[in-house]
């Protein structure tokens, strides 16, 4: 069985040799995750040696050692080139990128007849793929939640541009997750006088800010209402399997470097191919077509997934996508999956049960407050004893003095972070956005004390001692303290 002393290395204080004691007890099924911790030893060494506790696995996982030495022996082996082309050189990236997208696919369990994989940048370019070439018209609509990335949020943009209507739908509670009647109801609502698609719904698979796990069978929902499906999947998959072949939206946008922390700078967009082909590219570029004409002034796109991937694909990174899921693959997601929920578990526990001196809360927690149907990010706030909020910039200033990562402000989720600061439609309102000049005016216009949460993420890496040494310093450093004790910088993003 393990034990405290294989979770905790020595020295230790006696409430880190106590509450990692009852953590086990809480959680028993954390031990089917022990080779996890071998893992971290062989391949993330680096955060021991260091005291680097990194609580950033939604920003970005953690890459392993492995994978950096499989990239440079690689390229180490033989010579690779730009693939548009059938020299020795071309050909050998070719067969690698391909390789790599059949893995994709595999990994989703997604049939290579139904589905197809195009490489972008990240998911963020993959959601503009989409956005630009969807057939958005005036008789047909965008409905996304208010729980979503900016990178679906400025899909709104397309789709305003073309006259077709945006429809959000709003979250309730304090577990922030969306209204299934409010979505019913706007799945159902049509537009008169429709003659194809009832539009695009997107939603987050996992929400990036509180965690919350949305229903995947709002896919078929919606799809029998007649729409098509973005489903934004960067924060779900690294923890989860996403299955294709019994989920099957039309479109999945994904990030690997979130799923496996390199590479970076490459992204996917998995789409069904029927899907695909109803897009409308509004450009072309080197790359995309089969034919042009300079003097006869008309071009003919590509097929498949050459049609959407510009210029050069990243053909000497594409490849390690193809190791990283093998070495998922190996890991098992699941047992991934499962250590996060416990240590997810006992973060939310410890979180809840610090207090001052007055017995006042010292954490706010947004969303839900246990494991079920959430992920491993955890978006809170910390409170002085008069119930003020400590600046989220200061907590970060402060988590890294002591080689703590995390992330502070709304995480590019301005729906979630409304709610979970109960800003209501009215104060926003009028022609605000165009009075706005920095993020800190904007808080002033709206009265509000911060500019944002801070959020702990756990993932591939993480142990017990990640959680301890963070509740520790929040003890330290936050437990009856004032708010309003630093000078901070104006913040430069939400």
């Amino acid at each position: 069985m393990m034990t405290t002393d294989t979770l905790i290395p020595a020295p230790t204080s006696p409430l880190r040799m106590r509450e990692p004691a009852r953590f086990l007890n809480e959680y028993p099924e954390y031990e089917s995750t022990r080779a996890l911790d071998e893992v971290r030893r062989a391949e993330y060494a680096h955060l021991d040696r260091d005291r680097h506790v990194y609580l950033d696995y939604t920003g970005a996982s953690l890459a392993a050692g492995v994978q950096y030495r499989a990239h440079a022996e690689r390229l180490s082996e033989r010579g690779f080139g730009n693939p548009h082309s059938q020299n020795p050189a071309s050909v050998a990236s070719t067969e690698l990128v391909e390789q790599a997208r059949a893995a994709v696919l595999e990994h989703f369990n997604a049939s290579p007849r139904e589905y197809t994989a195009v490489f972008t940048a990240n998911a963020t370019a993959a959601c503009r793929l989409v956005g630009e070439s969807y057939p958005f018209a005036y008789d047909n609509r965008y409905v996304l939640t208010f729980d979503n990335h900016n990178s679906v949020n400025g899909i709104r943009e397309f789709a305003r541009s073309k006259r077709a209507e945006i429809s959000y739908v709003p979250g309730k509670g304090d577990d922030m997750r969306v209204d299934e009647e409010a979505l019913e109801g706007a799945l159902a609502k049509r537009r008169p006088g429709l003659r194809g698609s009832a539009g695009l719904f997107a939603y987050p698979a996992q929400s990036n800010f509180s965690g919350v796990r949305h229903s995947l069978g709002w896919v078929e929902k919606a799809q029998q209402q007649g729409f098509d499906v973005l489903l934004d999947a960067a924060a779900y998959v690294p923890t989860q399997p996403l299955d294709l072949s019994q989920v099957r939206p039309e479109f999945v946008t994904v990030s690997w470097y979130k799923l496996f922390g390199y590479p970076t700078g490459v992204g996917c967009l998995v789409a069904r191919r029927e899907a695909l082909e109803r897009l409308k590219r509004p450009w072309f570029s080197g790359g995309t077509i089969q034919a042009v004409s300079v003097q006869g002034d008309w071009h003919a796109m590509a097929a498949g997934e050459t049609a959407f991937e510009d210029g050069t694909v990243n053909f000497l990174s594409i490849p390690d996508v193809e190791f990283g899921l093998r070495w998922l693959r190996g890991l098992d997601v699941r047992v991934i999956g499962e250590r996060v929920r416990c240590l997810t578990g006992w973060l939310l526990y410890r979180l809840s049960n610090l207090t001052h001196s007055n017995g006042a809360p010292l954490a706010r927690i947004y969303g839900p407050r246990d494991t079920v149907a959430r992920g491993g990010n955890v978006a809170f706030n910390f409170i002085d004893p008069s119930g003020r909020v400590v600046d989220e910039r200061l907590v970060e200033r402060e988590a890294a003095a002591e080689n703590i990562s995390l992330r502070t402000g709304c995480f590019c989720n301005p729906g979630a972070g409304e709610l979970a600061f109960n800003i209501g439609r009215a104060a926003l309102r009028g022609r605000i956005g165009r009075r706005v000049r920095s993020i800190d005016d904007y808080l002033r216009m709206l009265k509000l004390p911060t500019g944002g949460a801070v959020r702990a993420s756990l993932g591939v890496a993480s142990n017990v001692l990640d959680v301890e040494r963070f509740i520790d310093f929040a003890e330290r450093t936050y437990r009856d303290q004032p708010a309003d004790r630093a000078d901070l910088p104006p913040r430069d993003h939400c």
